[in-house]
């Protein structure tokens, strides 16, 4: 769903991009704004199976240390992108630098240098996780992107930002292991079984 910029009642000036997505967030609770390349989309709350995989998948990033004096851990913080003046996505799970919260830019998003991996894992709106935030992040300059693809039962993970793609792009199916790049901070590997079974809509 994607909504364009709107005058409000009685103001001869239109509001800005931003401040239609903050009128949206504060229209919708729990659904997640964002603007990628000038174009603003709203995202229904995900289902339970969602949230169980990143439970999934912060265990093995808060295991190896991940989450402490260095970097941290964290669910649904903004990154602010170079793709527009007003751009900005929500990833669903990230690893910072611990000092992120000195990196504010605006909108409650945060410079894109402070992040060293970002996680997404696929609702309704997986087309927009598999090729517009691989564009937005890439241009961003987050060094490893992970999409956790709940559609067709796989992981990929991206790494190598250059342009607006990555240079390598790994598929991986259950019954596989991802040691991600040492680069984020500490050696991380995620079982893939245990990852898509827990993303698994309740029969």
């Amino acid at each position: 769903m994607s909504a364009a910029a709107a005058e409000r009642p009685g103001d001869s000036d239109p509001e800005s991009l931003l401040e239609t997505a903050g009128r949206l967030a504060e229209q919708h609770p729990g659904y997640r704004v964002e603007i990628i390349g000038g174009i603003l989309s709203v995202t229904p709350p995900p289902d339970l199976p969602h949230a169980d995989v990143l439970t999934e998948l912060m265990i093995p990033f808060i295991a190896a240390g991940l989450h402490g004096k260095e970097s941290k851990v964290l669910q649904g913080v903004g990154v602010w992108l170079p793709t527009g003046p007003e751009d900005y996505a929500i990833p669903d799970l990230a690893v910072t630098d611990a000092d992120a919260g000195e990196h504010l830019v605006e909108n409650n998003s945060y410079d894109p240098v402070v992040f060293r991996v970002v996680l997404e894992v696929t609702s309704s709106n997986y087309n927009q996780d598999l090729r517009t935030k691989v564009a937005a992040y890439a241009d961003a300059d987050i060094p490893v992107y992970v999409i956790v693809n709940r559609k067709h039962m796989r992981v990929h993970v991206l790494t190598g930002p250059i342009a607006s793609d990555y240079a390598n792009h790994e598929v991986y199916a259950p019954g596989q292991q991802v040691t991600l790049p040492a680069s984020i901070g500490a050696e991380v590997t995620l079982d893939v079984a245990a990852i898509l079974k827990a993303g698994k809509p309740d029969a």
